[in-house]
């Protein structure tokens, strides 16, 4: 049964049209910076055509302006409106009129912090969201399972806040079913399943993804065996522990008792008066059972049901084992006693492997035309969630979410935008294609707009990570735009195809770099004297700071382009007549996980 607690106010499609609207003034003017290729940085001289300022100025305003964003996010302290004021919508001031080239770093600087998801109040706060899904509800702690153990630092953050939020929606909402589409290594399912007892899907269209997803659970199973067999040995020492402080409470009463009557032998003579046991038995109740619900607390003992074991309540202590903890014998001094049918319920639920929280790896291409019933012949009413969907994966799992009725819930973390389709980047070339990864809202597809592949490539970069010093590689992207004027000049090549790689990290030096490039490339590199190389390197040395400088403006731009393609699709979720609530969740720590932001949206009760 799906709760019916009120979540979190989000904002309506109106509100996030207008604020798309004005983004897209924006970014219609600064996209040229995004889509500006590094490799043709001096052949088709980028700094000279988008810019018109000093690179030095550039790199200094942009510097303290990411100091700044580091010392107090953005999402801390929205814009004020003194700081919303002309410089954020008067583009002139920012970009020139005619020659359309960056005249204010300033400015620019201020425009790209105001459209960010965070400024906007895209966001619903991790935390609060929570607290509304679980109510007055306990966090489900599950099964104590260790992420970092079998995976990395970063899948460990993701993958242990992402499970956490979708084990509330999935309680919200009285599921028990997770389609885990792009599942990849199987990382999140098997977390899901092991540590929540959901029962999950896992599907990748990579047969190797899914092979090695099946032993990586395999292997997960077996340590989670071995932790349970540690777990039960650790209930049968507690419940030896148990027999023991009964038999000394019995003796000590038993002792008690003798020296009771013989002391009082006399006087109870003199009186003839009556009295009862519990006049001369002491009570070890509180001490003991105080004693023993401390150790229940440091044993890892967990229950496979959704609530906690909760030692204030009016559960026994032996209520509080599985069924087999204490086998009976003769000797036994705990008396028989009837059991309620929901303390037995729950232990042989505890007691029971649970048949339902499994997992299962599968293969298969998505589209937003797949049909899940030929996938899954057990489909019910279901979750579907993906940790970094990407490209088209990640539209696609919201057009499944709204297509199908099974689907009544959707948490979704996008990657790799670049991948992305784009319906209008080609307008002229014919495709077949129907349903493009970008633009999913109707407003975006009614402007017909496009942002490139390039721009879509610089949305991936990482600018909390670049504001804590993990800079971008500046002399590798240096050495790949001199060689591209090399092979301009000297072989008369303007666009190559062909990838150089990753040769930088394997050269010793420029000229290094470059005899491996062209080797790589396949041109004729000994007709190339090392004079010549280096007088390329000695000629556009003295403007590397240019490209430095130019790769931060396209950093410092990049979230407003994620901004919109998250907007997109959240705007997309707001047209839908039978979604009830939906936004955006900023799930990780950007500077682990640059793309951190899900998209949540849950269909309206039937």
């Amino acid at each position: 049964m799906a709760a019916s607690r009120p979540l979190p106010v989000t904002q309506d499609l109106s509100t996030l049209r207008a604020k798309l609207q004005g983004l897209l003034r924006f970014l219609k003017e600064a996209l040229s910076i995004s889509n500006a290729h590094t490799v043709d940085f001096y052949t088709e001289s980028v700094w000279e055509q988008l810019v018109d300022l000093p690179p030095e100025t550039v790199l200094a305003v942009l510097r303290r302006s990411a100091a700044e964003a580091e010392a107090q996010p953005s999402e801390a302290r929205p814009l004020v409106a003194a700081e919303r004021e002309p410089d954020i919508t008067d583009f002139p001031k920012i970009f020139c009129e005619t020659s359309q080239k960056l005249v204010s770093v300033e400015a620019f600087a201020l425009a790209v912090k105001y459209y960010s998801v965070q400024n906007l109040g895209l966001c619903t706060p991790f935390e609060q969201l929570l607290v509304a899904l679980r109510g007055n509800q306990k966090q489900r702690t599950g099964e104590n399972v260790k992420p970092d153990e079998f995976m990395n630092l970063k899948k460990s953050h993701e993958v242990q806040a992402m499970s956490e939020l979708i084990s509330s929606i999935a309680d919200y909402c009285g599921i028990k079913q997770i389609i885990d589409l792009g599942s990849g290594k199987g990382y999140l399912s098997s977390f899901l399943s092991l540590k929540y007892g959901l029962k999950v899907y896992g599907i990748d269209s990579s047969n190797t993804n899914t092979y090695g997803a099946e032993e990586r659970n395999r292997k997960l199973k077996k340590h989670w065996k071995i932790y349970q067999r540690r777990s039960k040995l650790d209930v049968s020492g507690l419940a030896l522990q148990v027999a023991k402080e009964r038999k000394l409470q019995d003796e000590i009463k038993f002792k008690a008792g003798i020296e009771g009557v013989c002391n009082s032998s006399t006087s109870r003579i003199a009186s003839q008066g009556k009295m009862s046991t519990s006049d001369f038995l002491p009570d070890f109740s509180g001490s003991v059972i105080s004693n023993i619900r401390k150790q229940m607390e440091n044993l890892h003992v967990y229950s496979h049901q959704k609530e906690n074991l909760c030692f204030e309540n009016a559960f026994s202590l032996r209520d509080l084992l599985p069924v087999n903890a204490i086998e009976p014998t003769s000797s036994s001094q705990v008396p028989n006693r009837k059991m309620s049918e929901a303390n037995k319920e729950r232990r042989e639920m505890t007691s029971k492997p649970n048949e339902s929280n499994i997992y299962s790896p599968l293969t298969s291409f998505i589209t937003a035309d797949s049909e899940l019933h030929d996938i899954i012949k057990d489909l019910e009413d279901c979750l579907m969630v993906g940790l970094h969907t990407c490209g088209d994966l990640a539209p696609n799992t919201l057009r499944i979410f709204t297509s199908k009725s099974e689907i009544k819930g959707v948490c979704s973390v996008g990657c790799c935008y670049h991948l992305l389709s784009e319906e209008f980047e080609s307008p002229h070339k014919e495709c077949t294609q129907e349903k493009w990864g970008f633009p999913m809202c109707h407003y975006l597809k009614e402007e017909r707009w496009c942002c490139g592949r390039n721009a879509r490539m610089s949305a991936c970069l990482a600018l909390e990570r670049v504001a804590v010093g993990q800079g971008l590689p500046t002399e590798s992207l240096f050495y790949r735009a001199v060689l591209q004027d090399i092979i301009k000049d000297c072989y008369g090549i303007t666009k190559c195809d062909r990838h150089v790689g990753k040769i930088y990290s394997k050269s010793s030096s420029f000229l290094d770099y470059v005899r491996k490039s062209l080797k790589k490339l396949g041109l004729d590199e000994p007709k190339l004297s090392e004079e010549i190389i280096m007088d390329y390197y000695e000629k556009y040395k003295p403007r590397m700071n240019e490209l430095e400088a130019f790769n931060m403006l396209k950093v410092v731009l990049a979230p407003c382009i994620e901004t919109l393609i998250l907007l997109d699709r959240l705007c997309y979720l707001k047209e839908q007549d039978d979604i009830a609530w939906s936004t955006l969740v900023r799930l990780f720590d950007p500077v682990k996980s640059p793309r951190c932001y899900a998209i949540i949206a849950l269909k309206k009760q039937q």
